[in-house]
């Protein structure tokens, strides 16, 4: 796995621990909710010898009618399976490039199964090998509060000049809100292009048009102030579990980017005494971190960009040089392991995967191949016809963007 440490101390060298029962979580809860429902089914022992062969055989009996995706976030032993490894959009991209794959079987949370949904024709299937992967940041903005969230701001008199943007790390249904409204989805890699889009259609960046931003504030923020010059006065936190989000009609008025009140659980970990602290311990060690960081880790470090941003830059890295990466902990393992000739450090001093994303292992892939096999489509994704028409039409948007 390369040199991946920690900072617990300045020798340490990270030992991946054994499974948490947090990864135990959530079953049973709100179906409608992107975690928390459980997954039927007889799951194969973690323990059985003959796992990886059985995943192997499935994958053979299968053939062209499964294409498996696995995003970066994934463990090994499932990436191992992929035909496809990327971030959200690529691999949604990826999938509706094999509209003669039956079988799409998504190995990532549920909203990116959803978009796979969405942009994969009808005669395909996507299936999720565990229902209850879901994503803590798109469940922080649920349809009900967004469109609560718009009457407060038609109440303010801003609606009219105000853009959704929401991230693709969101549900279909906010897509779709999202597309009704004339809005468009971004990327990590895009939000820049997105969000001049967006200001373009209300009289630019220099205007006093408005962005509604869902559902991470900090890629948002990030993004305005370090990208398009706004200052972060320009930004309000429209918190939805407070009445009228905790701003009055005024600041409303006022602001430039309303941010939803929505964080990355792993990314939101990262602290400003981090980046610090890798510095005293690694003289010229190049930080890099992801943009759903909080604002002063961004500022602090000496590159920000996406997943696949920070894979090309330790491609594209010196041998020799150091690194202290800031995103979810399977990723950086799996660079650290394919660049042996460069030392590269996990930017905190404690574990920090993504538990959701660690719900989809070995047993639940092999569990969802066999079914297939035996003529059994389980955990099925399918988004609802007319959240999946407007959220589509937030895709296109997207993909029509320059540069996309």
């Amino acid at each position: 796995m390369g040199r991946v440490s920690t900072l617990l101390n300045e020798t340490s060298t990270f030992v991946e621990p054994a499974s948490s029962p947090l990864l135990l979580l959530g079953q049973g809860r709100d179906l409608a909710s992107e975690r928390g429902v459980e997954c039927t089914g007889a799951l194969p022992s973690p323990s059985d010898p003959d796992l990886v062969e059985r995943a192997r055989a499935a994958r053979a009996a299968l053939g062209d009618r499964a294409f498996v995706l696995g995003h970066h976030y994934q463990r090994d032993e499932v990436i191992d399976f992929a035909d496809v490894t990327g971030d959200s959009f690529k691999l949604a991209q990826s999938a509706a490039a094999r509209p003669e794959a039956e079988f799409v079987i998504f190995c990532g949370v549920h909203f990116m199964a959803e978009s796979a949904d969405i942009l994969t024709a009808d005669s395909q299937q996507v299936v999720l090998p565990d229902m209850a992967a879901g994503c803590s940041m798109a469940d922080m903005a649920e349809i009900s509060q967004v469109e609560e969230a718009w009457a407060v701001l038609e109440d303010a008199g801003v609606a009219a000049d105000t853009i959704p943007v929401t991230y693709m790390n969101s549900t279909a249904a906010i897509k779709a809100f999202t597309g009704r409204h004339g809005g468009t989805v971004c990327t990590s890699s895009n939000a820049q292009v997105a969000l001049r889009w967006a200001f373009d259609k209300v009289g630019g960046v220099e205007g006093t048009g408005k962005v509604l931003f869902m559902p991470d504030q900090h890629l948002g923020r990030n993004t305005a102030v370090l990208q398009l010059g706004m200052s972060l006065d320009d930004c309000v936190v429209f918190d939805p579990r407070k009445p009228d989000g905790g701003l009055t009609a005024a600041e409303l008025r006022d602001a430039r980017m309303i941010l939803w009140r929505g964080h990355c659980s792993v990314h939101g970990r990262f602290s400003e005494r981090n980046v610090t602290d890798i510095r005293a311990a690694v003289p010229g060690v190049n930080v890099l971190v992801h943009p759903e960081c909080k604002h002063e880790v961004v500022n602090a470090a000496d590159m920000v960009g996406s997943t696949e941003y920070i894979i090309k830059a330790l491609e594209n890295a010196e041998p020799g040089s150091s690194w202290a990466i800031g995103t979810e902990l399977n990723l950086v393992r799996r660079v650290a392991a394919a660049h042996p000739d460069k030392q590269v450090h996990y930017l905190d001093s404690t574990v920090c995967f993504c538990s959701t994303m660690n719900r989809i292992d070995l047993p639940h892939l092999v569990w969802a191949m066999e079914s297939l096999v035996e003529g059994r489509v389980v955990n099925r994704i399918v988004v609802d016809a007319d959240d999946a028409h407007w959220a589509q039409v937030a895709l296109d948007q997207m993909l029509a963007l320059p540069g996309i």
